[in-house]
């Protein structure tokens, strides 16, 4: 007969006290991580994800739910090795190409940065989805060949192994099929439980909020950047989260291998979008700051200005086996058939269905609609003009470059763009959450 305590430990329990709105023990937390990966049944696992959406999870689970959950798989502590180590995070957005521009300015400042990368799915392009536009580059990513990549170039970017947070992996699966997806301690618990898995010391997380984000209202994502910086710094980590704007695209270019483009093209000439580069360098700095670094914006536009951020890129690309050749040379390929979105009448631009130009690009075949689906790299967006800019009938706003055009993509496309006769350019960074010192 089993004992009080292991009885308590039973799903019907567990759920049942949360199902009541309890707060659930630490024991009880473990105990549907542990059996996520053993005898947990979908249906179980379900209803847990259910319950804690709709009862909520406090402070204390949240931090426990994201400790077991990275526990469950390798932990690979890279900040033992590189103290001053850095990971960064993105909620993800239309356009959202700051990782890959990131990455290599705050490496040439002297900080190792180790990102492992998901594969996009929904209106989102994932990182490493637009690296793989990069021929020969590998992102198969596993400790030992993160090490020595940091230790070699400053950059290591890749996918993980199935051995990295697995019980996130099998959460995060039933929170698509349950209606979960958007409860935030779920939200955050995943995300960090794959940064304590990687072991950085420092975190920076780019929060995105508007339109194209996977939280569109402004309270939503602060609560979040919150969220994720206090758990962050109950586990032991330095964190700070930059609430950035995504009611329109990122840039000039959304896609895939146009916005490597793009990347490519702003680090060779030490210069790009507005907007793009606040985003950035308001990251950089504000990560730089916890990991004891003094940058400030001007500082980090040096970097970019001088090539030594190119360099970087250079240097961690051809680490991970992209060609030569293509380095010296960048190439890409962008889809042959243009439709134009044009200003119906003049005025300003007051918005953009910025989610909505996310989902054209995945159903033209830029994206990915379930796991495994193959992408068309050269889908892309270019986007001409800016939220509050001043148009004139018939000036162009964005063009889109797909396979094959149709006259119902051409009106949807049209659609995602209002002029009115008043419009406001948004702050490119709503909110910075956490210290900005040194632990």
């Amino acid at each position: 007969m089993a004992s009080p305590a292991a009885a308590a430990l039973v799903p019907y329990r567990i759920l049942e006290r949360k199902r009541a709105g309890l707060a659930l023990r630490e024991e009880e937390i473990r105990a549907v991580v542990t059996g996520s990966l053993r005898n947990w049944s979908d249906g179980q696992i379900g209803a847990f994800l259910m319950a804690a959406a709709i009862r909520g999870l406090d402070a204390a689970e949240t931090r426990v739910l994201t400790e077991a959950m990275a526990q469950s798989g390798e932990l690979w502590d890279l900040g033992a090795v590189l103290p001053r180590a850095i990971d960064k995070h993105s909620t993800g957005g239309v356009g959202d190409k700051v990782s890959m521009l990131l990455a290599p300015v705050i490496a040439a400042c002297g900080l190792p940065v180790a990102k492992l990368t998901a594969r996009g799915l929904g209106h989102t392009g994932g990182t490493a989805d637009k690296l793989e536009s990069v021929p020969g580059l590998v992102l198969d990513m596993d400790r030992d060949r993160c090490l020595r990549l940091l230790e070699q170039t400053g950059i290591a970017i890749g996918v993980p192994s199935a051995s990295i947070a697995p019980a996130d992996r099998r959460l995060y699966g039933l929170r698509n099929l349950t209606a979960t997806v958007d409860c935030l301690p779920l939200v955050a618990s995943s995300v960090l439980a794959k940064k304590l898995a990687l072991g950085a010391r420092s975190l920076v997380f780019d929060v995105k909020t508007g339109d194209g984000a996977f939280f569109s209202r402004l309270e939503d994502s602060v609560a979040l950047a919150e969220l994720l910086v206090s758990t962050a710094e109950e586990l032991g980590r330095r964190a700070v989260a930059v609430v950035s704007d995504m009611s329109q695209p990122l840039g000039q270019w959304a896609g895939h291998a146009c916005e490597v483009r793009e990347v490519v093209e702003c680090l060779r000439a030490g210069t790009g979008d507005a907007r793009l580069l606040e985003v950035t360098t308001t990251l950089a700095t504000r990560v730089a700051a916890l990991a004891g670094i003094e940058l400030d914006a001007a500082r980090a536009l040096d970097v970019l200005r001088s090539g030594k951020a190119w360099e970087s890129f250079h240097a961690w690309a051809a680490a991970q086996g992209a060609d030569p050749a293509w380095l010296d040379r960048p190439r890409f390929e962008i889809a042959p058939v243009e439709l134009v979105a044009e200003a119906p009448v003049s005025g300003r631009l007051a918005a953009v269905a910025t989610r909505e130009l996310g989902m054209l690009l995945l159903e033209a075949g830029g994206g990915r609609k379930t796991a495994g689906a193959l992408i068309d790299p050269a889908i892309s967006l270019s986007y001409r003009v800016r939220l509050g800019d001043q148009v004139e009938a018939g000036e162009e706003l964005a063009r889109l470059y797909v396979q094959e055009g149709s006259e119902g993509l051409r009106v949807a496309f049209a659609r995602c763009f209002r002029v009115e006769t008043e419009g406001a350019s948004p702050p490119v960074v709503h909110r910075v959450i956490g210290s900005r010192r040194a632990g």
